[in-house]
Parts: C-alpha cells; structure tokens; sequence
C-alpha cells in the first residue's frame, strides 16, 4: 500500500499546525490570571473607597453639601468647606493641560512628522520622558528658588500696567497659582507627548502618502489629516495628563500658596484638594481627620467624572472618524 506523502513529511518542524493541549492550557491560564487581575484591581478600588468612605461617613453626615459649597476651613470653630480647593484644583489642572497639552502635542508633530532625523527624535523623546522621573518635591524647590523670581518681575509689570483685568488683579510676592500651573505642565508634558507620539506613530505611512498625493502641503497634511486621525490617542493623552493634573501634591502645595481663597487672578496664592491633605493630615484629629477624608472623596469623585467624561468624548471621536453613528 502506497504511502500517503503528507503523512511522510516532518510534522515536528512544520511551521503551523494545530493547536496542542499544552496550548490550550496556557491559553486557559493566562485568560484566569488576566480575569483574576482585573478583578482585583475592582475589589482593590471597592476596598479603598470602602475605607476613606467609611471615615468621611461621619463628617458626611455632620455637614453634608455645605461642606462643598463653604468656603472655609477653621478648625478652631469646626467649620469645614472645600469650595476654595475645588476650584484651586480644577483652574489649576486646566492652565496646567492647557500648556503641557499645546506643548506636548507639538513635540509629538516635531517628533514624528520628518522635522528631524530618526535616530536625533529618539534622543529628544528619551530626554522628555526623563522629565517624569524627576521627584516632585524636585520640582517644588526648583518652582522656589528659579521659577518665582524669574516670574515676579513680568507678575509685577502686567500687575501695575494691566491690574484691572482679572488675570492680573493680583502681584506675585510669594508662591501663587503661575508657578504652580507651569511646573504642573512640565510635569504632565511626559505623559501627554509619549502617548501623542505613539498615537501618530500608529497611522499608516500611506495616510500621510495619500494626501502629498492629493497636492497638500505638510501643514496641510500635518493639521487635516494626521492630527484628526490621532485625536482618539491625543485626547487619551489630554485625559491622562488631566488625572495626573488633579491628583498632583507635594509641587503644589510647595508652590500654589495654599491660601483659602477663589480667585481668577494668575499671581494670586490658592489651594487644592491634595495640599490640603498633605498640609493639614499631619497634625488633624477628631472631626477634623474625618473632614480631610470626606475631602478625598471629593476629589476621587472629580477624578472619576474627568476620566468618564474623557473616555465619552474619546469614543464619540472615534466614532466620528470610523463613520458611526
């Protein structure tokens, strides 16, 4: 009986073959640990809103919405409201994405869009990721010995010339909401331009080819079509930068002023959510420590409705762009 030449062939060095059971077994391993992670990070987040909740439940109870609206925080009287430190955190974030956000995004155009060599654009990106790994108490001292008084005359001179405008109602004399919001960019200006590069480094060359093909020049192509077709990663990035943004401590409480007060003006000294708990859990006790917990909260709340808001906008983005409805 003739035999079968399929048969004959090497099987243990064929190039593909059917799946074996110790595939299977790996396959079946590595979804449980994947499953198992993810269910520990959810009971991990429960676990952790469970504890802060349950000691901010006191003071929750005690003061409820007032304690967002106040605007005072006098331990000697009981009186606790966080509305100043709502509002340091969110204007601060936002002039902080505002400027790491245009930069970040510019580096990752000038990174990957022909403006340098390769091997040079590899260099300049490793040296904008070091910024991140700079410590933050770095950056704080950095903000008080070179940043405020190279930015106190400037302060001075919009100050005295253009005091009326509510930007400039204000005159730096110590620290303030500028520096707190420009070392905030520089130290979000990592995570936005990492995650930008690899949003237009996804983009299929012939995407950029089409359009020189259509007669565009490389603005046009930069502007119309590489920067709308890496919005979905570009906004992920923007979000990213928000959160690292809000939750930002040791920097801004060595640089913001820390000062209970809602005020538009650049130069003027603030407060947010995070250098109230780093300033004040040290000393706290009683209802006090309870207050700086229903504070967490807070701001995990803020974190949470940025993140959602974020990830709603990313998917009506991509969406657009896909042609869905």
């Amino acid at each position: 009986m003739a035999s079968d030449p399929f048969q004959s062939a090497d099987t243990a060095n064929a190039v593909s073959g059917p799946p074996s059971a110790s595939d299977y077994a790996g396959d079946a391993l590595f979804r449980f640990i994947a499953y198992a992670c993810a269910l520990l990070i959810v009971v991990l987040v429960a676990y952790i809103l469970w504890k802060i909740g349950g000691q901010a439940l006191p003071a929750m109870q005690e003061f409820g919405p007032s304690f967002i609206t106040g605007t005072t925080w006098d331990v000697s009287k009981g009186d606790y409201g966080v509305l100043p430190e709502i509002w340091g955190t969110l204007y601060s974030s936002l002039l902080a994405l505002l400027l790491g956000g245009i930069f970040g995004v510019a580096i990752a155009i000038f990174l990957t869009q022909g403006f340098i060599h390769a091997r040079l654009a590899a260099v300049f990106r490793t040296i904008v990721e070091l910024l991140a790994a700079i410590p933050s108490v770095v950056y704080g001292l950095w903000g008080i010995y070179v940043l405020i008084p190279l930015l106190r005359p400037t302060a001075d001179w919009l100050h005295e010339t253009l005091g009326w405008f509510p930007l400039f109602s204000s005159s730096l004399n110590g620290p303030g909401m500028a520096p707190a919001a420009l070392v905030l960019a520089i130290m979000i200006l990592p995570t936005v331009a990492a995650i930008s590069v690899d949003a237009f480094r996804r983009i299929p060359y012939k995407v950029k080819e089409a359009a020189y093909g259509m007669g565009t020049t490389r603005w046009e192509a930069i502007l119309k079509v590489m920067l709308p077709t890496a919005s979905s990663g570009i906004l992920a990035a923007l979000v990213l930068g928000f959160g690292r943004a809000l939750g930002e401590t040791m920097a801004l409480a060595m640089l913001i002023g820390n000062s209970n007060q809602i005020s538009v003006s650049l130069f003027a000294p603030a407060n947010t959510l995070a250098s109230l708990l780093a300033s004040n859990f040290p000393e706290a006790s009683g209802i006090e420590v309870e207050a700086l917990m229903y504070a967490a909260m807070v701001l995990l709340a803020i974190t949470f409705v940025v993140n959602v808001l974020g990830l709603m906008i990313q998917q009506m983005t991509m969406r657009k762009f896909e042609g869905k409805k």
